[in-house]
């Protein structure tokens, strides 16, 4: 079968598009993809003092307009963040800026760890209740990836996938092999992937070399140890966020947990 797949880099890592076919149509669905991840980054990077976010984090009590796909993603967390009872925290900025892992575009005034219910959504527009500093890095992602997907979809390509950095989907007639690399570098190979999502997170109280994004509260496995843990869900989104529901709650719950939320713990990873 063949196929047409392009790279670049998007969302701090590299972006993979792929479809079945190779006519210029092909291409032409690719790019508007990778145009689509494009408006998510510019949006909701916490990195970018310009983008929505960072300005809803500048000013905390008062209300901030903002875009229709900002406020979905927003409202998505927080969600998600009620429903984990704060396992999934979008309001931990403040503690990754302190721990320098996150740059700091202001105010002075910072709560380091926040809650959902910190954030205020109405029609158009969003407020914080306290100075906290809310990050979407742990679902925007994958909701990038989402969105990707919706634009082949719409173009009219009948199965492809998009690979953001381990966030991945894929739809359609195609399946993937899905293989983890683990902290020693080898290989586990996870299944075949047919219309779902997964996605892989480092679980540790440490930075990781290679792996620097951070999960405040983790829980890691034995003794300590940093691990691997991946989400299967039918949503990108969804599994990027159970990652780090997955990664601060203790290994013997994950799985209960996980599930009750929509998505499946894959495999077991655990490095001393």
């Amino acid at each position: 079968m063949s196929e047409t797949r392009r790279m670049r880099p998007l969302l701090g890592t590299f972006v993979e598009i792929g479809v079945d076919g190779c006519e210029a149509s092909a291409q032409s669905a690719i790019n508007d993809a990778f145009a689509s991840i494009g408006v998510i980054e510019a949006l909701m990077s916490f990195q970018n003092p310009d983008s929505e976010i960072s300005r809803l984090n500048r000013y905390p009590g008062e209300w901030q307009p903002l875009s229709r796909l900002s406020l979905r993603v927003l409202r998505l967390a927080r969600a998600i963040g009620i429903a984990s009872q704060n396992r999934f925290n979008c309001t931990v900025g403040g503690q990754l800026v302190s721990w320098g892992a996150l740059p700091d575009h202001g105010p002075t005034a910072r709560v380091d760890v926040g809650s959902p219910l910190d954030i205020e959504l109405r029609s158009g527009a969003a407020r914080l209740r306290r100075a906290v500093r809310v990050t979407l890095d742990g679902i925007a992602k994958g909701f990038a990836v989402d969105r990707a997907i919706e634009v082949l979809q719409r173009r009219g390509v009948a199965s492809g996938w998009v690979n953001a950095g381990g966030d991945l989907r894929v739809y359609g007639d195609r399946a993937l092999d899905v293989s983890r690399r683990g902290l020693d570098g080898t290989l586990e190979g996870l299944g075949c992937l047919r219309n779902g999502a997964v996605s892989t997170s480092f679980v540790g109280d440490y930075a990781e070399p290679g792996l620097p994004a951070r999960i405040v509260g983790a829980v890691g496995g034995k003794d300590g140890a940093g691990e691997m843990v991946t989400v299967l869900a039918s949503s990108a989104w969804r599994a990027d966020a159970l990652t780090k529901v997955a990664g601060t709650c203790a290994q013997g719950a994950r799985d209960q947990l996980v599930a009750s939320l929509g998505g499946t713990m894959l495999g077991l990873n655990t490095a001393a």
